[in-house]
């Protein structure tokens, strides 16, 4: 089965865009788990991500000892505090969709939080330490994800997952067999962005930028793909898409990128996605 190449024709067609009688609770719920007090800002980065692109309501779920430090650097997306995987899964039991991930820290507490999550009827996307979390026991995670997940490894998460398939398999085989040993989603990132559905299906994504090869750029991709799945996308095409903005974003903004900018980039690609797709803009709520 050959791979498509990521464009807008192969998604935007079905674009969340907001109903004209639409409102915040349309858009869906898009919650993001913070890691401890000292690792708060790449949580705090997909969250802004998340809202850039459109969900209507989005939370920050933190441990106790870091919600001061989130509150006082969030406007518009909400904090939470949670204190176990107990209290994280009733605290999402309202989302749509959740990150878990960036700056969550490595180990058996991140383990038992996405466990947690899994329970829960949320989509979740999974980046960095949720997957590195279970490098020595990636088969518990797959029977926990039920075909309602994206992950978005790097090579080196990808390998402490799935050994041994990229030097096999090649990017593109190793994305599609992982996709299915896990039943779900796959974006391997890199110059050359894999999406891999479980079903074989695949998009190639090049449209990318080199500037994007800072820290903290893929804590705001999961953040773009948790935010187009909370509005109601599919996860596949949700993937998809928020590779192509996030890579759109960074080539317009060249030298310099940090990732702190991505989100405030967004606005202005979206803009011209609505106007390519023939939307009739409406007056804002």
């Amino acid at each position: 089965m050959d791979a498509a190449i990521n464009d807008p024709d192969l998604w935007l067609p079905g674009f969340p865009w907001p109903a004209e009688d639409g409102h915040k609770h349309d858009r869906g719920r898009l919650y993001v788990v913070s890691g401890g007090i000292s690792a708060t800002g790449a949580a705090r980065m997909a969250a802004r991500a998340g809202l850039r692109v459109g969900a209507g309501l989005v939370t920050v779920l933190s441990p106790p000892s870091a919600l001061a430090v989130n509150a006082s650097q969030l406007e518009a997306v909400m904090v939470r505090a949670f204190d176990g995987p107990d209290a994280l899964a009733r605290s999402a039991e309202l989302a749509t969709a959740v990150v878990i991930g960036p700056a969550a820290g490595v180990g058996e507490g991140t383990q038992l939080n996405v466990l947690a999550l899994a329970r829960t009827d949320a989509t979740l996307v999974l980046d960095a330490d949720a997957l590195t979390s279970f490098r020595h026991d990636s088969v518990r995670l797959f029977g926990a994800l039920s075909g309602k997940a994206v992950m978005t490894p790097h090579e080196g998460e990808f390998e402490r997952l799935f050994p041994g398939l990229l030097k096999s398999d090649g990017r593109l085989g190793a994305a599609r067999r992982a996709a299915a040993a896990a039943h779900a989603v796959v974006l391997l990132k890199g110059p050359e962005t894999v999406i891999a559905h479980p079903d074989g299906r695949a998009t190639l994504n090049r449209h990318a930028s080199p500037f994007l090869a800072t820290a903290g750029s893929g804590d705001v991709l999961a953040g773009l793909i948790g935010g187009l799945i909370a509005q109601g996308m599919d996860p596949f095409d949700g993937a998809a898409a928020a590779a192509w903005l996030h890579g759109e974003a960074a080539r317009r903004f060249g030298p310099g990128l940090i990732a702190e900018d991505l989100p405030d980039l967004i606005p202005r690609v979206l803009q011209d996605l609505y106007d390519r797709s023939g939307t009739v803009a409406t007056p804002s709520r």
